[in-house]
């Protein structure tokens, strides 16, 4: 019976785990926004999901299975539009938007509008797992 209790919250935990690791690595960039050589950094929320959802289901670490191949030259290698340099299950350095003097990448206005969006989500998700937790509640009581 637990398992299947586990299962069915495990989608809404790894989101919030996810969300929050963001939400740190933001509020980290904002804070160190006039630290010279300081470099913004974010995560990729969906690979990163991906991957957490990957390793709690499999208890393993997670493949690149859904990656992109490049079977001619011509084609799109399928790296770098998303904004961020390096691996996409880790925190990445946010590509640079306008360079600064002191070699600081943050930017603020990307940065706020980030934190905020991150804030929101992570608040919808508290939402439907608190929703969720209500129906399983009612139904183990024998309500409708």
């Amino acid at each position: 019976m637990m398992n299947k209790l586990d299962a069915a919250l495990n989608f809404h935990q790894t989101a919030l785990r996810v969300r929050n690791q963001r939400q740190e690595l933001l509020a980290s960039n904002i804070a160190n926004a006039d630290t010279p050589q300081y470099k913004a950094r974010d995560i990729d929320f969906k690979s990163a999901m991906q991957s957490a959802l990957q390793q709690s289901t499999a208890g393993k670490p997670a493949t690149s299975a859904g990656a992109m191949q490049q079977t001619n030259t011509s084609h799109m290698n399928g790296q770098g539009s998303n904004g961020y340099v390096g691996s996409a299950s880790d925190p990445l350095f946010r590509s640079v938007v306008q360079g600064s003097v002191d070699g600081n990448t943050v930017d603020m206005d990307v940065e706020r509008n980030a934190y905020v969006d991150n804030g929101i989500r992570y608040e919808a998700s508290l939402t439907m797992i608190s929703g969720q937790i209500k129906k399983m509640l009612s139904a183990i009581n024998g309500q409708q």
